[in-house]
C-alpha cells in the first residue's frame, strides 16, 4: 500500500553528480515511489553557488546553508556528494543526529573516518549507506556486504579507477608515452586538470581500504593500505610485458593472509597475464574479482565513474534508505568483529618483474643468481640480450616477500657488473 506522504530528501552538492540525482528523481517519481512505498521530495540543495542556473530544479530549494538544511528536522534523507572531509564529515554527523539517514558518494571520508561516522549512525538508529563510493554504478558494497555475508572473502583484486586504466590501455593499445596518454585522457575528459589523486593511486587506496574492511570484517584505514602511483611506467615496461603474455593495470588488491591471521591492502602498477579477466578491461572502465571460498570466483564489471554511473549507485542506495526508513528498521551497519591486523607491504609475498642494466661479459649472470639466492628469492626465468659491452637482463622471481625483494635490489646495486636497475614491476593475477 502506497503511503501518501513524502519522504523528504535534503541534498548536499549539485554537480555532476548531485544534479543527475536530482533528475532522476524527478523524471523517474512515480516509479521510484512504486519501488520505495511512498514519494520522494527533494527537500532542499545545498550548493556553494546559488547563483548558477540548475536546470529542473527549483530555485526556491536551493540554499548556502548547508547546516540549517540537515538540522531542519523533517528530513527523512541526506545525500551527500560534496566529497573531501569537511564540511562533509559534520554535516553527515550533524544529519544522524538530528534525525535522518545518510546516503554517501564520499571515498576519501568513508576510507578515512568510516568507523566513526558508523558508530554515530547507530547511536542515531540511523542508516549510512556509499555504494556510490567504489567504482560507480557497479555494484560492490552490497554484495560483498550482504550476498556474501554468509561466505568467507579471501581475495578482492580490481582496477577502480577509470583514468589510471585508461591511461594504461592507451600505452599498451598504441605505444604511447605515459606523458602522451595522459594528454590524450585530459583532452576527452577523463582525466582532471590535476591528475594526482588518480595516477599517484590516491583514490584507488580510499576504495582498497572501503572494500578491505567490508570483505574481512575488519577496519582498515587509508593510512594502512600501500599506494604507489603510476608515473613511472614507460613504454619499454609494456614491452617486457607484451613478452610475457601480460599488460599492465593499476590494482587494488586487498589480501587475507594464508594462515587466515592478517590481511594487507594494496594499490600499485603490475603485470598481470592476458588470460585473466582483469587484462581485458578497456579505456576508463572499472572490474573487480572476488574470490571467496564458497562462491568461488565472482566479477563485477561496467562504468566507474560519471554524473549517471554514480548517480544510480546513488539512487540505488536511497531507495534501499527509504524502504528501511518506512518498515522502521536500519540495514547492516559496520562489521569489524574479526579486527584483523593489517600486515605492512613488506610481508606480502607476490612474483617481481625486474629489469636491469649489466655490463655485457662473463658472469655477470651468475652473480646476479647468487645474490638473488642469499636473499631466498627464487628466480623463475632470465633474459638477457645485448652488445657493445651493455646489456639489459630480466629476471621474473617466483613469490617473495617484498622485504626480501628489496634486500635482493639492493645488494644488487652494490654490484660492480650491474649499471643500474632500469624498472621493478609486481607480477599478479596468477
Amino acid at each position: 500500500m502506497m503511503r501518501t506522504r513524502p519522504l523528504k530528501v535534503a541534498l548536499l552538492g549539485c554537480g555532476v553528480v548531485g544534479s543527475e540525482v536530482a533528475r532522476i528523481m524527478t523524471t523517474h517519481a512515480a516509479d521510484l515511489a512504486a519501488r520505495i512505498g511512498a514519494p520522494l521530495e527533494l527537500a532542499g540543495v545545498a550548493v556553494r553557488r546559488p547563483d548558477k542556473v540548475r536546470e529542473g530544479i527549483d530555485p526556491a530549494l536551493v540554499t548556502t546553508d548547508a547546516t540549517a538544511l540537515v538540522k531542519r528536522g523533517d528530513i527523512d534523507v541526506v545525500v551527500e556528494v560534496i566529497g573531501g572531509i569537511e564540511p562533509a564529515r559534520t554535516l553527515i554527523t550533524t544529519a544522524f543526529a538530528h534525525g535522518a539517514s545518510v546516503v554517501s558518494a564520499n571515498k576519501a571520508l568513508i576510507a578515512q573516518d568510516g568507523a566513526a561516522l558508523h558508530a554515530a549512525a547507530d547511536e542515531h538508529g540511523k542508516d549510512l549507506y556509499y555504494e556510490a563510493a567504489v567504482a560507480g554504478a557497479i555494484p560492490l558494497i552490497r554484495p560483498l556486504r550482504e550476498s556474501l555475508a554468509g561466505d568467507k572473502v579471501n581475495r578482492v583484486l580490481g582496477i577502480v579507477n577509470g583514468t589510471t586504466n585508461f591511461i594504461l590501455d592507451a600505452m599498451d593499445s598504441t605505444g604511447a608515452g605515459y606523458q602522451e596518454a595522459l594528454d590524450e585522457a585530459t583532452a576527452l575528459g577523463y582525466a582532471e586538470a590535476d591528475p594526482t589523486a588518480d595516477v599517484e593511486g590516491f583514490d584507488a587506496a580510499a576504495k582498497a581500504a572501503i572494500l578491505a574492511g567490508i570483505a574481512f570484517h575488519t577496519r582498515v584505514r587509508l593510512d594502512d593500505v600501500y599506494r604507489e602511483g603510476m608515473t613511472e611506467v614507460t613504454a619499454a615496461d609494456f614491452a617486457s610485458a607484451k613478452e610475457m603474455g601480460c599488460t599492465i593495470k593499476l590494482l587494488a588488491i586487498c589480501e587475507r593472509a594464508a594462515d587466515g591471521g592478517s590481511v594487507t591492502a594494496r594499490v600499485h602498477p603490475a603485470m598481470i597475464p592476458l588470460s585473466h579477466p582483469l587484462a581485458n578491461v578497456r579505456e576508463a572502465y572499472n572490474a573487480v574479482f572476488v574470490e571467496s571460498e564458497a562462491a568461488g570466483q565472482l566479477m563485477f564489471y561496467g562504468p566507474g565513474a560519471g554524473g549517471s554511473p554514480t548517480a544510480s549507485a546513488v539512487l540505488g542506495d536511497l531507495v534501499a534508505v527509504c524502504r528501511n526508513r518506512i518498515g522502521g528498521a536500519t540495514g547492516p551497519g559496520e562489521s569489524a568483529y574479526a579486527a584483523l591486523p593489517v600486515s605492512p607491504m613488506g610481508d606480502v609475498v607476490t612474483r617481481y618483474h625486474i629489469s636491469l642494466d649489466v655490463a655485457d661479459k662473463p658472469g655477470v649472470l651468475a652473480q646476479v643468481a647468487t645474490v638473488f639466492a642469499e636473499h631466498g628469492v627464487s628466480i623463475d626465468t632470465v633474459r638477457q640480450s645485448g652488445k657493445d659491452g651493455e646489456a639489459s637482463l630480466v629476471v621474473v622471481t617466483h613469490r617473495a616477500s617484498d622485504a626480501a625483494l628489496g634486500g635482493t635490489v639492493e645488494a644488487l646495486r652494490k654490484l660492480d657488473t650491474v649499471r643500474g636497475v632500469a624498472s621493478i614491476m609486481r607480477v599478479e593475477g596468477e
